[in-house]
């Protein structure tokens, strides 16, 4: 179902560019109070570091951050604030290797991999069965978001999601990054992907890990990776035990799990967003019953920046998205009764 969007953006933010480097180089990571850090070992003997926000019985938000994003990102860190104003728990996730110290194994994270959210999730049931959760995911995070809620389709519980600036047919990312003023998103990402594989492999060797050190010596020279097809081909693929880059994206790319979710889910995306292009929207057709799909005209990529004042931000998502779970949670409750 296509829904009416109430994101304007601001004047003084007017171009997708502007909307997607703004928060980036100017919104600092919010000082929570009461946060804490939990290690969860993982069922291959790794470890996934989770911050936890708020106290009690309230209702509680999985959080999935972005490529070379973390807990500690702005987005995550001001949503963890809103929510929290609004009497909801959040459980933020870094991905392997994401949470300031290097994991175990040449394994990492990447745009398919769905196991590590759904042991998060079946060890929050374990330990709070009743409580109501929802989840959200930004970029990368929102990709493994939907894939994960496709396969599993009803064997889930949980209240809602809303998935935020989704590379949903990764392909179609890959190559928009190549081309323009995107080029310059890919230079960043990339340089730090890079510089992390190699991290890894000091940190393998440090620990005495040589089987997993071995797995990244064979990757050979990444210093010439250019694009994310390269990387992608070269790295990701081979690490995890897809045929080649274009297995990872066939496979990975969430778009095409849309029609088996059956959790109430709100997809964010903006038409000028800059790490895509409108070719990677879904048709209406592709949607399932429940997912709702607002469509912003700007917004850039996991922006949206309103306000009249420059230099004075309202960030429109910390409003949007605990205002769609208040309203979830209402209805839920008036079903009930």
């Amino acid at each position: 179902m296509l829904i009416e969007t109430t994101f304007k953006p601001a004047w003084w933010l007017s171009n997708a560019h502007l909307q997607t480097i703004y928060p980036a180089l100017m919104r600092k990571s919010s000082v929570l109070i009461g946060l804490k850090r939990e290690r969860l070992i993982t069922p291959d003997n790794d470890f996934i570091d989770i911050d936890w926000c708020g106290e009690g019985n309230q209702p509680l938000i999985i959080l999935l951050h972005g490529l070379s994003g973390s807990t500690q990102s702005g987005y995550i860190r001001g949503l963890q604030q809103a929510l929290l104003s609004k009497g909801f728990r959040t459980v933020a996730l870094n991905f392997r290797g994401c949470s300031g110290e290097l994991n175990y194994s040449a394994r990492c994270y990447h745009s398919g991999e769905t196991e590590d959210i759904h042991f998060l999730y079946q060890w929050l049931r374990e330990r709070e069965p009743e409580t109501p959760i929802g989840a959200v995911g930004f970029s990368l995070g929102g990709n493994v978001l939907l894939k994960w809620l496709g396969e599993r389709g009803n064997q889930l519980s949980l209240f809602a999601a809303i998935a935020v600036s989704v590379p949903l047919v990764l392909s179609i990312c890959a190559t928009k990054l190549d081309t323009g003023f995107s080029k310059f998103y890919r230079k960043i990402l990339l340089s730090e992907l890079k510089e992390h594989v190699e991290e890894k492999k000091l940190h393998l060797e440090r620990l005495g890990n040589f089987q997993e050190v071995k797995r990244i010596e064979e990757l050979g020279d990444i210093s010439d990776i250019e694009s994310f097809w390269q990387y992608d081909d070269r790295v990701v693929a081979r690490l995890h035990h897809f045929k080649d880059v274009h297995d990872y994206y066939l496979r990975s790319s969430s778009r095409q799990f849309l029609k088996s979710i059956a959790i109430t889910t709100l997809l964010i995306q903006a038409l000028d967003d800059p790490f895509m292009t409108e070719e990677v929207l879904p048709n209406l057709d592709e949607l399932s019953p429940t997912i709702q799909l607002e469509i912003t005209q700007g917004g850039g990529h996991v922006g949206f920046i309103g306000g009249d004042i420059p230099f004075k931000p309202s960030y429109w998502l910390d409003q949007r998205i605990p205002e769609f779970f208040e309203q979830q949670l209402l209805l839920d409750l008036s079903l009930i009764e």
